[in-house]
């Protein structure tokens, strides 16, 4: 993905699920726009991997770990302070898709789709936002799911659900100063969806008007949309970025 017309030259966000597929293109756009960037994810090696990717040093830190650790949240925000001295954008990609049907889902592992997907947007915009500064910009990450439903995902559809409710809450509470929206991806070609291609992929296909699978660099350069100023009267709302697979029904 180019730079397109973004300009986040002096611009700090925070990117969590950044090793990701989709968050990998996040952080790329980002720092391709010239923001500078803390990134999160659980999985050490790809992240550190990223960092050297995009050039490291002085416009990028990492914190490895869990982004619903309360004291991960704590070492992320406190580097956007004392390393690049704000924040402005916080955009939680971190996500987890297992499947399973309702009545086979177990209390630990509903607790953990909702730990990961819901509670951790909650506890990190809870501390993060008193840090953001005005103009500043929120990114959550729902799912075609949230609106729709997902057989055999139901904890996983509950979660986005439950994203989506609170970018309006948050909306309301943040504004004039803070915009906060959400992006609801339908089928992106990432390492997550993987499985749910093969089995059934075509039934899919055959219900997106587009024909195609999405790229996440298509959902990245959303996400920087949301954060620029060509975005600048848009708040509360969710974007879907599905190929018309919603639409569709």
């Amino acid at each position: 993905m180019s730079r397109m017309d973004f300009d986040f030259t002096g611009k700090v966000a925070l990117i969590t699920g950044a090793s990701g597929g989709i968050g990998k293109e996040v952080a790329r756009i980002f720092y391709n726009a010239g923001a500078h960037l803390v990134l999160m994810d659980l999985h050490e090696v790809p992240l550190r991997e990223l960092a050297e990717e995009l050039g490291a040093g002085k416009r990028i830190c990492v914190v490895a770990g869990d982004a619903s650790n309360p004291a991960n949240i704590s070492t992320a925000l406190e580097l956007a302070h004392t390393r690049f001295g704000g924040l402005d954008f916080v955009i939680p990609v971190a996500g987890i898709y297992p499947e399973s049907p309702v009545v086979e889902i177990s209390d630990d592992q509903w607790r953990q789709v909702m730990s990961v997907n819901l509670d951790g947007v909650f506890q990190l915009l809870r501390a993060a936002i008193p840090m953001v500064r005005s103009g500043g910009a929120v990114v959550n990450f729902a799912s075609v799911a949230g609106h729709r439903g997902s057989k055999n995902h139901g904890h996983y559809a509950a979660s986005k659900a439950g994203v989506i409710a609170l970018t309006r809450s948050l909306a309301h509470e943040v504004g004039p100063g803070i915009r906060v929206n959400a992006i609801s991806p339908g089928t992106i070609e990432t390492s997550m969806v993987a499985d749910l291609v093969k089995a059934r992929g075509a039934d899919m296909l055959a219900g997106t008007p587009l024909g195609r699978y999405g790229k996440p660099e298509e959902v990245a350069a959303v996400a920087a949309f949301l954060c620029s100023g060509a975005s600048s009267f848009i708040t509360g709302e969710t974007i879907h970025v599905n190929g018309g697979l919603f639409m569709a029904g």
